[in-house]
């Protein structure tokens, strides 16, 4: 499917969404085996990929960020039926990547060191996080292209290919971590550095995948990608004013959630510890979400490219039912069996019964994130990604304020610290949600 037409029934936004959510679920699998393998290396290596991980993506949302607002574009495109110019910003866009991904590995080798320094309070901590950091740098080429490819499958609802992908990622995850965490094969056991360069190199088997997929799968020539494009730069330019503010809106959002688990490292290796794996739960509920909430982004920016404006908030209740759904039953089952589901991640007895607490904290914000963050991104869907930013810049300044005065001053119990997810979420679902119903996003140009 190339062209959204219909009536967007629920089956037609599952169709759409559950290959998003098989990919992310392989995905997750990705940050689930880091977590997986080092919490049976020790809480230093696993408080520490922790800070680490974060820190990584901070520097990744620069990329993706970029590449989730070119996929609104493509969405719109598409939507119009304007499917050349649909692959005019994806070559754009991957050549913009490229050149962002030197800026960014340049600029963190340079920084890395002294930001760790300054914010981590563990000698132990700082050396195994900067050793992971240095070593998932290189990584980032592979990953920003394949952010690209991703934007246009997702934005021209092709979406069935991102599962294969994920399949073909996550496998080769699994197969260098062990190898390299545990020094596997003959090879030397490298712990957390081992973790780094696994992932580093699996998202280099991801980007192999998708340019061999492309070729031999995709209908190259309606998109234009049967040969390679030029580069444009009153293409960039018409890009920039949606995609600027996708980037700056992930990195500012991702950068907040890093501050967070350095309020967190302040409150010792134990309260680090249990909040990486309370993190590390926190994903697979994620990327349920994250399927429907992209879903819901590229929908809106079809039906909008199609001139059915009317629909988008018909389109939003159907996807929040679904998502609502789905959530509600994990969190059930989670709840009956946390023990069970902590144990993936560490086998660390007090561990496991430190967790209990934040974990049960974690699962009731999903109940506001959900809403939240399926109206947050049919904002952005809409075009008006300057005016999601602005939205979040209030939510995040919330969020932040809470953290400071619970964790920093207060030092409250680390179940308690994790209310501020709540917070987020109020925040972001009342903020867009007013916005959505307001209808000032119609008959934006993009």
């Amino acid at each position: 499917m190339t062209k959204t037409t219909g009536t967007y029934s629920y089956r037609n936004i599952w169709r759409v969404a559950y290959p998003i959510l098989i990919s992310l679920v392989m995905e997750q699998m990705i940050g689930l085996t880091d977590t997986a393998f080092l919490g049976r290396v020790g809480e230093i290596e696993l408080g520490a990929s922790a800070i680490a991980m974060i820190f990584y993506m901070v520097i990744f949302m620069t990329g993706f960020g970029f590449s989730l607002g070119a996929q609104i574009i493509i969405g719109r495109r598409n939507g119009e039926g304007r499917f050349t110019e649909a692959g005019k910003v994806f070559w754009n866009g991957l050549y913009a990547m490229m050149a962002l991904a030197g800026v960014m590995i340049t600029l963190s080798e340079l920084l890395s060191p002294m930001l760790m320094r300054s914010i981590v309070s563990s000698e132990a901590i700082y050396g195994a996080a900067l050793s992971y950091v240095r070593w998932r740098l290189p990584g980032l080429v592979f990953a920003f292209a394949t952010a690209m490819f991703r934007a246009f499958y997702v934005g021209t609802t092709q979406t069935k290919t991102l599962t294969l992908n994920s399949i073909v990622m996550v496998l080769s995850n699994v197969l260098f971590n062990w190898i390299l965490i545990f020094g596997n094969l003959g090879m030397p056991a490298l712990g957390i550095t081992g973790a780094a360069i696994g992932s580093s190199l699996a998202e280099g088997v991801s980007l192999i995948f998708f340019v061999i997929y492309t070729k031999c799968k995709c209908d190259r020539p309606q998109f234009g990608l049967d040969k390679v494009a030029g580069f444009e730069l009153a293409e960039l330019k018409g890009m920039m004013p949606i995609c600027t503010w996708t980037m700056i809106q992930g990195v500012v959002s991702l950068s907040t959630w890093f501050i967070f688990f350095v309020y967190i490292e302040h409150l010792g290796e134990r309260a680090l510890a249990v909040s990486n794996i309370a993190r590390s739960i926190s994903g697979l509920f994620w990327m349920v979400l994250a399927a429907f909430s992209s879903t819901c982004s590229t929908l809106v920016s079809n039906i909008i490219g199609e001139g059915r404006q009317d629909k988008v908030m018909s389109i939003v209740k159907r996807i929040l039912k679904l998502t609502y759904g789905i959530i509600i039953c994990m969190t059930i089952v989670c709840a009956i069996f946390p023990r069970a589901v902590i144990r993936i991640y560490t086998d660390i007895p007090d561990l496991i019964e430190a967790t209990v607490p934040s974990m049960l904290v974690v699962l009731s914000s999903y109940l506001l994130t959900v809403g939240a963050q399926v109206c947050f991104q049919a904002v952005s869907g809409t075009g008006s990604t300057k005016t999601a930013f602005r939205l979040e810049i209030v939510a995040l300044t919330i969020y932040i304020c809470y953290c400071t005065v619970v964790i920093m001053m207060l030092r409250s119990d680390i179940a308690i610290c994790w209310t501020s997810e709540h917070v987020y979420s109020l925040s972001v679902l009342l903020l867009s949600w007013f916005y959505l119903k307001s209808g000032r996003w119609k008959n934006r140009k993009v």
